[in-house]
Protein backbone atom coordinates (compact mmCIF):
# COMPACT_ATOMS: atom_id res chain seq x y z
CA UNK A 1 0.00 0.00 0.00
CA UNK A 2 2.80 2.79 1.00
CA UNK A 3 5.09 1.19 -1.28
CA UNK A 4 4.21 3.32 -3.97
CA UNK A 5 5.17 6.41 -1.87
CA UNK A 6 8.71 5.16 -0.81
CA UNK A 7 11.17 6.31 -3.29
CA UNK A 8 15.20 5.48 -2.78
CA UNK A 9 17.33 7.23 -1.26
CA UNK A 10 21.17 7.91 -2.49
CA UNK A 11 24.08 9.25 -0.05
CA UNK A 12 27.20 8.84 0.69
CA UNK A 13 27.07 7.20 4.14
CA UNK A 14 26.78 9.52 6.85
CA UNK A 15 28.22 7.14 9.14
CA UNK A 16 30.77 8.59 9.15
CA UNK A 17 33.01 6.16 7.10
CA UNK A 18 36.09 8.15 7.22
CA UNK A 19 36.57 7.60 3.33
CA UNK A 20 36.95 10.67 1.52
CA UNK A 21 38.83 11.12 -1.62
CA UNK A 22 38.86 13.68 -4.73
CA UNK A 23 40.08 11.29 -7.45
CA UNK A 24 35.82 11.20 -8.16
CA UNK A 25 35.87 14.66 -8.66
CA UNK A 26 38.69 15.34 -11.00
CA UNK A 27 37.66 12.10 -13.07
CA UNK A 28 34.73 13.96 -13.34
CA UNK A 29 35.65 17.51 -14.12
CA UNK A 30 38.15 15.84 -16.32
CA UNK A 31 35.05 13.86 -18.62
CA UNK A 32 33.40 17.21 -18.65
CA UNK A 33 36.20 18.53 -20.80
CA UNK A 34 36.77 15.45 -22.50
CA UNK A 35 33.16 15.24 -23.59
CA UNK A 36 33.13 19.23 -25.17
CA UNK A 37 36.39 18.87 -27.27
CA UNK A 38 34.24 15.50 -28.33
CA UNK A 39 31.70 17.38 -29.03
CA UNK A 40 33.96 19.68 -30.87
CA UNK A 41 35.56 17.58 -32.95
CA UNK A 42 31.80 16.12 -34.76
CA UNK A 43 31.83 19.66 -36.72
CA UNK A 44 28.49 20.40 -37.78
CA UNK A 45 25.61 17.64 -37.10
CA UNK A 46 24.38 17.08 -40.49
CA UNK A 47 23.63 13.10 -39.66
CA UNK A 48 21.66 11.00 -37.55
CA UNK A 49 24.78 9.58 -35.81
CA UNK A 50 26.32 13.00 -35.44
CA UNK A 51 23.36 14.09 -33.44
CA UNK A 52 22.80 10.96 -31.74
CA UNK A 53 26.96 11.44 -30.56
CA UNK A 54 26.18 14.89 -29.90
CA UNK A 55 23.22 14.34 -27.64
CA UNK A 56 24.85 11.35 -25.98
CA UNK A 57 28.00 13.50 -25.28
CA UNK A 58 25.85 16.28 -23.40
CA UNK A 59 24.18 13.53 -21.47
CA UNK A 60 27.50 12.59 -20.44
CA UNK A 61 29.11 16.28 -19.88
CA UNK A 62 25.69 16.75 -17.30
CA UNK A 63 25.74 13.40 -15.74
CA UNK A 64 29.31 14.03 -14.90
CA UNK A 65 29.33 17.93 -13.97
CA UNK A 66 26.56 16.69 -11.60
CA UNK A 67 28.44 14.33 -10.23
CA UNK A 68 31.38 16.63 -9.52
CA UNK A 69 29.13 18.88 -7.48
CA UNK A 70 28.06 16.09 -5.40
CA UNK A 71 31.35 14.76 -4.88
CA UNK A 72 32.27 18.87 -3.50
CA UNK A 73 28.78 18.61 -1.33
CA UNK A 74 30.11 15.30 0.15
CA UNK A 75 33.77 16.73 1.07
CA UNK A 76 32.74 20.29 2.06
CA UNK A 77 29.62 19.14 4.29
CA UNK A 78 30.55 15.74 5.57
CA UNK A 79 34.58 15.55 5.98
CA UNK A 80 35.89 19.05 6.78
CA UNK A 81 35.02 20.17 10.05
CA UNK A 82 34.89 23.83 11.83
CA UNK A 83 38.94 23.02 12.81
CA UNK A 84 39.74 22.89 9.02
CA UNK A 85 38.57 26.61 9.35
CA UNK A 86 41.06 28.06 11.24
CA UNK A 87 43.84 26.29 9.05
CA UNK A 88 42.25 27.32 5.25
CA UNK A 89 40.18 29.93 6.09
CA UNK A 90 39.35 30.31 2.14
CA UNK A 91 37.45 26.73 2.20
CA UNK A 92 33.74 28.36 2.08
CA UNK A 93 35.13 30.38 -1.22
CA UNK A 94 36.64 27.72 -2.74
CA UNK A 95 34.26 25.19 -2.24
CA UNK A 96 31.36 27.31 -3.29
CA UNK A 97 33.36 29.09 -6.54
CA UNK A 98 33.58 25.23 -7.41
CA UNK A 99 30.28 24.01 -7.22
CA UNK A 100 28.95 27.10 -8.61
CA UNK A 101 31.51 26.33 -11.96
CA UNK A 102 30.09 22.82 -12.02
CA UNK A 103 26.53 24.47 -12.66
CA UNK A 104 28.08 27.18 -15.20
CA UNK A 105 29.97 23.60 -16.61
CA UNK A 106 26.00 22.18 -16.86
CA UNK A 107 24.86 25.07 -18.75
CA UNK A 108 27.48 25.75 -21.92
CA UNK A 109 29.25 23.83 -24.19
CA UNK A 110 32.55 25.57 -23.46
CA UNK A 111 35.94 24.13 -22.66
CA UNK A 112 36.97 27.42 -20.93
CA UNK A 113 34.40 26.73 -18.15
CA UNK A 114 35.60 22.86 -18.30
CA UNK A 115 39.38 24.31 -17.86
CA UNK A 116 37.88 26.67 -15.09
CA UNK A 117 36.41 23.41 -13.30
CA UNK A 118 39.15 21.62 -13.37
CA UNK A 119 41.22 24.28 -11.80
CA UNK A 120 38.57 24.77 -8.96
CA UNK A 121 39.07 21.04 -8.64
CA UNK A 122 42.90 21.65 -8.27
CA UNK A 123 42.17 24.04 -5.81
CA UNK A 124 39.90 21.64 -3.83
CA UNK A 125 42.22 18.70 -4.05
CA UNK A 126 45.42 20.72 -2.70
CA UNK A 127 43.23 22.01 0.68
CA UNK A 128 41.72 18.14 1.13
CA UNK A 129 45.32 17.13 0.88
CA UNK A 130 47.11 19.27 2.84
CA UNK A 131 44.14 18.51 5.53
CA UNK A 132 45.43 15.31 5.99
CA UNK A 133 48.79 16.38 7.23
Amino acid sequence: MFKKFIKPVYAHCDIPCGIYETDTLKHAADTCLRMVEKIEELGAIDSVEKHNNFVRMVMVKEKHAGKAKRELYILWSDYFKPEHLDKFPALHDVFWAAAKQASRVKQTLNKDECLKLIEQVAKVDEIFKNSKK
